[in-house]
C-alpha cells in the first residue's frame, strides 16, 4: 500500500459563479523510501498539493472531488484534531524560505524545544540532548552553541539545515520539501540535498520534492510529475522523463534550461503565460495548446486524457508515445566586440569590524581581500562563489552602498571610491544596480510608469509629463511588456514581470554599466530564459556592460563573456567563461562545477544519490 495516494483529486475555488479548479483530477502514488518530484511553472499547482496535505488551503479553496489518503487514512474527511496530530510528527515540512520560517525573536534552542514538545519530546534536560543530537545529525558545527543563537546569526544554508533537523526529529513517514534549495548556491544546495537523502534513507521516509529546477529533480527523484495549469501533463521515471519526454510542455521546459557543459545552444522561450483559474474554466481543449509549438486542430477541440506511453510513464497529449520534435534554438549570436575598459577595480578591500563583550581589541573580518578586475565596454562579466564569498559586497561598494576599506575603483577613468555629492551623482548617472528581489525593490504604492521613470525626478533638467509617458512606452516595449502595464501596481504583476520593471527602471537613465545581483534566482525556468534573452537583446540595442552576480553557473555560462570565481573574499580564478567552467584550474572552481546538477542521461538514468557533505 502506498504511503500517500491521490485518486482523481480536484481542488477548487468557490465563487458566486461556481467552482474554479486549481487542481484537476490528480492521481499519483508515493511509497515509503521513494521521492516524487513536482515540477512546473508558477501557478501550475505544485505548492497547492502540499497545502492540501497540510490543510492550509487559502480562503475559499477546498477539495471538490476525489480522495487523498495518508497511510490508509483519508486526509479529506479526517477530523482537524487528528490532522494536527499528524502534522510535524508523521508529516514534516521543509519550507522554501528558512529565514521566514524561523521566528526571528526566538533562539534556535527555544524553537527546537517548542517543536520537540509538539511532536512528543520531553521537558527538562532531555529536550536539550535531543535537540543537540538532531542538529548534529545534519552536520552543523557546535550544535550545543547554536542553541543560544538567533536565526539572523546563521547563514541561509545553516538555517535550512536547522529546519531539516526539526523536520526529521520525529522520524517522519512523509516529508514535503517545498523549493528547499531555491536561492542557495550550488555547494550549499548539494549539501542540503545530500542531507535530505541521508535522513530519508535512515528513516525510510517518503519525500514530496517541489522544485522548478528540472536538472535537480531529474537527478534526485525516483519519479517526476510535470504539472501544467493544475493538471498532470506527464508523469514517469525521473531517469527517462527528461531524456525521452512525451509531452511538448516537458520538452519546452527542458530546452529552456541552460547547460553547464556541452555545446552552446539557444534557450527556448515559452510565449505568453500560463492561464489563470478563470481562463482554465473557459477552455475546452488542451490547456497548453495556446503556447504549444506543435498544437493542431484536435488540441483546441478537446482535452487529451492521461495515457500510458511506456511502463510507468504517462502523458496527456494526443501525440503521446513519441518524443516531441521541438528543436533547440540556434545559439545566440556572437557577443558584440568589446571596447575599452569602462570600470577598473584594483586591490579593493572591505573589512568589517565588530566588538565583543569583555574583549577590548576589535575583531576584523575581511569580506573582500584585494580584488582586482576590469570590465570593458559591452562586456558581460559574471561573479560566482558560495554565500559569504564577497560577491554582493563588491556590488555594494561599486554602487556606493558600502565604502571600501582600501583600494581603487575607477569608472570611465574617474575615481569613484568616495561618497561626496559629485561622486555620487557621477556614479548614479553611469551605473545602476538591479536587485535580487523585485518584490522588495519596487515601491508597492507607485504605478509601473512612476517606478520606471523614478530616476527622472532628480534629473538636472525637468522632464515633462508627456516626455515621461513617451519614455515609459518605449521602455515597456523594450522589455516586452504590454502598454497597459504602465498603469498597474507591482502587486498586479507576476514575478518575471516585476523583474522586467526592475530592469527598465535601471536602464531608464541609459547607464554604461548594470550591476545585477542574483536577479535570476528563484525564477521559473521559462521566466529565466525570457530574462536571459532580454538582457542579451538589450545589450545589442543599448550597448551597456554588466556585472552579473549569480550562484547559477549554467546561467552565467550562457550569459557572460568572462567569469570571476570568488572564495573567502578572494578572486581565485578568472577568464573566459567556457575556459573556466569546462577546464577549471582551481580546486574550489572544480568543486563548484562538480556541484551543479546535470540531470538524467543515458549513462545515469537512475537518481543520483549524493553522499552527505560533512
Amino acid at each position: 500500500m502506498a504511503l500517500l495516494e491521490a485518486d482523481s483529486l480536484s481542488v477548487g475555488l468557490h465563487t458566486k459563479d461556481g467552482v474554479l479548479d486549481a487542481i484537476t483530477e490528480l492521481s499519483f502514488r508515493l511509497e515509503r523510501g521513494k521521492t516524487l518530484g513536482l515540477v512546473g511553472e508558477s501557478g501550475a499547482g505544485k505548492s497547492m498539493i502540499g497545502r492540501t496535505i497540510a490543510q492550509l488551503l487559502p480562503n475559499g479553496f477546498a477539495v471538490t472531488k476525489g480522495t487523498l489518503s495518508f497511510d490508509g487514512e483519508d486526509l479529506v474527511t479526517m477530523p482537524p484534531a487528528r490532522r494536527r496530530a499528524l502534522l510535524g510528527r508523521d508529516i514534516a515540512f521543509i519550507p522554501q524560505e528558512p529565514l521566514s520560517a524561523l521566528n526571528p525573536v526566538l533562539t534556535i534552542g527555544q524553537q527546537m524545544r517548542e517543536h520537540l514538545h509538539h511532536i512528543g519530546g520531553e521537558d527538562g534536560r532531555r529536550w536539550r540532548d535531543r535537540a543537540i543530537a538532531a542538529l548534529d545529525d545534519v552536520h552543523l558545527p557546535d550544535p550545543a552553541g547554536l542553541l543560544a543563537k538567533y536565526p539572523h546569526q546563521l547563514s541561509g544554508g545553516m538555517c535550512q539545515r536547522v529546519l531539516i533537523a526539526m523536520a526529521f526529529a520525529s522520524r517522519p513517514k512523509l516529508l514535503i520539501a517545498d523549493e528547499p534549495t531555491t536561492a542557495l548556491d550550488v555547494t550549499i544546495q548539494a549539501r542540503i540535498v545530500a542531507l535530505i537523502g541521508e535522513m530519508q534513507r535512515r528513516d525510510q521516509s517518503a519525500v514530496l520534492f517541489i522544485t522548478h529546477d528540472l536538472r535537480l529533480a531529474a537527478e534526485i527523484c525516483d519519479e517526476v510529475m510535470v504539472l501544467y495549469a493544475g493538471r498532470q501533463a506527464e508523469h514517469g521515471p525521473a531517469g527517462t522523463l527528461f531524456t525521452e519526454p512525451a509531452h511538448p510542455y516537458t520538452r519546452c521546459l527542458e530546452l529552456a534550461v541552460p547547460d553547464i557543459d556541452g555545446p552552446a545552444r539557444g534557450l527556448y522561450v515559452l510565449p505568453e503565460r500560463m492561464p489563470g483559474l478563470r481562463a482554465i474554466a473557459g477552455l475546452t481543449g488542451c490547456r497548453f495548446a495556446a503556447r504549444c509549438p506543435l498544437a493542431a486542430d484536435d488540441c483546441q477541440a478537446r482535452e487529451p486524457a492521461l495515457s500510458e506511453v511506456a511502463p510507468g510513464h504517462r502523458a496527456a497529449c494526443f501525440r503521446s508515445g513519441e518524443v516531441p520534435t521541438i528543436r533547440p534554438p540556434e545559439a545566440d549570436s556572437a557577443p558584440p566586440a568589446v571596447g575599452d575598459g569602462v570600470l577598473e577595480v584594483a586591490e579593493l578591500r572591505k573589512d568589517y569590524v565588530t566588538r565583543r563583550r569583555l574583549i577590548r581589541a576589535p575583531i576584523v573580518f575581511p569580506a573582500v581581500k584585494a580584488a582586482s578586475f576590469e570590465l570593458r565596454d559591452r562586456e558581460f562579466v559574471g561573479i560566482v562563489g558560495e554565500s559569504g564569498s564577497g560577491k554582493s559586497t563588491i556590488a555594494r561598494m561599486l554602487v556606493g552602498l558600502e565604502q571600501p576599506t582600501a583600494g581603487r575603483m575607477a569608472l570611465l577613468g574617474r575615481a569613484v571610491a568616495g561618497n561626496d555629492r559629485d561622486t555620487r551623482a557621477f556614479r548614479q548617472s553611469h551605473m545602476q544596480i538591479v536587485f535580487q528581489d523585485p518584490q522588495s525593490a519596487l515601491n508597492p504604492r507607485r504605478r509601473v510608469a512612476s517606478i520606471i521613470t523614478q530616476a527622472l525626478e532628480v534629473a538636472a533638467e525637468p522632464v515633462s509629463a508627456a516626455e515621461r509617458a513617451d519614455i515609459v512606452a518605449r521602455l515597456l516595449a523594450e522589455i516586452g511588456l504590454a502598454p497597459e502595464t504602465a498603469s498597474r501596481y507591482p502587486s498586479q504583476l507576476s514575478g518575471g514581470q516585476k523583474q522586467r520593471v526592475n530592469i527598465a527602471r535601471a536602464i531608464c537613465g541609459v547607464p554604461r554599466i548594470l550591476v545585477a545581483d542574483e536577479i535570476a534566482s528563484g525564477l521559473d525556468v521559462s521566466v529565466q530564459a525570457q530574462l536571459i534573452k532580454l538582457l542579451l537583446r538589450l545589450r545589442e540595442e543599448r550597448g551597456f556592460s554588466m556585472l552579473f552576480i549569480s550562484h547559477d553557473l549554467a546561467v552565467v555560462r550562457h550569459l557572460c563573456d568572462r567569469v570571476l570565481v570568488m572564495f573567502k573574499g578572494e578572486i581565485v580564478e578568472s577568464g573566459p567563461t567556457d575556459d573556466v567552467f569546462l577546464n577549471p584550474r582551481h580546486d574550489y572552481t572544480r568543486t563548484l562545477v562538480a556541484s551543479v546538477p546535470r540531470g538524467a542521461s543515458a549513462e545515469t538514468p537512475a537518481p543520483r544519490r549524493l553522499s552527505a557533505v560533512q
